[in-house]
């Protein structure tokens, strides 16, 4: 998606370690227009699905989510990193490794917002190893939901994490895939 590469190229920062800084838009402040036109191209590739829930994880991919839902109708479910006292009854849980902050989190979603009736969207900001997205399809392996796709705003190609979703045969559409990023120089190239 031309729009979103171009914002990257405009407002991202690389850091060391691989990392790419879009807070400016994406991931601390949220650029909403972004988000819809980015909801607009979501709903136009997976048109053919029938799509009736989004599924994303705390915290990042839930403003991304939330627009995306409404091009689709379809409520937002968010996979928590930790068990509150509002959260009653059964609920599904696993683990997912976080490529920024370096730590492993207990995710959950409650049974009665998951089911085998469901077709699920997978929405999040980034895709670098995999990780997040393996618990969510986790997760939904367990509530015997279908997974129509995932849409990811950023997946770093030089990463693994697309190539291990798309081995397993699952539709990842990413918008703006990271070919290769230059911490001294700044430079960012993507797959095309």
């Amino acid at each position: 998606m031309e729009l979103l590469e171009e914002r990257i190229r405009k407002d991202g920062t690389v850091k060391e370690g691989n990392v790419l800084k879009v807070d400016i838009f994406l991931n601390h402040q949220m650029d909403i227009d972004l988000f819809n036109e980015m909801g607009k191209e979501w709903k136009r590739l997976f048109a053919d699905c029938p799509i009736n829930k989004i599924l994303t994880v705390e915290a990042s991919g839930i403003g991304i989510a939330c627009v995306v839902a409404q091009h689709f109708y379809a409520p937002v479910v968010f996979a928590k990193k930790t068990q509150s006292l509002n959260i009653d009854g059964e609920v599904y849980s696993t683990k997912i490794e976080s490529f920024t902050h370096k730590k492993i989190y207990d995710v959950i979603v409650s049974k009665k917002f998951l089911s085998p009736d469901d077709h699920i969207l997978i929405i999040d900001d980034f895709l670098a190893n995999g990780c997040a997205l393996e618990g969510l399809l986790d997760i939904t392996k367990k509530a015997g939901a279908t997974v129509e796709g995932i849409g990811i705003a950023v997946e770093k190609g030089f990463q693994q994490g697309g190539d291990l979703i798309r081995q397993r045969g699952i539709r990842l559409e990413s918008l703006a895939i990271v070919e290769s990023m230059d911490a001294k120089t700044g430079e960012i190239t993507f797959r095309h």
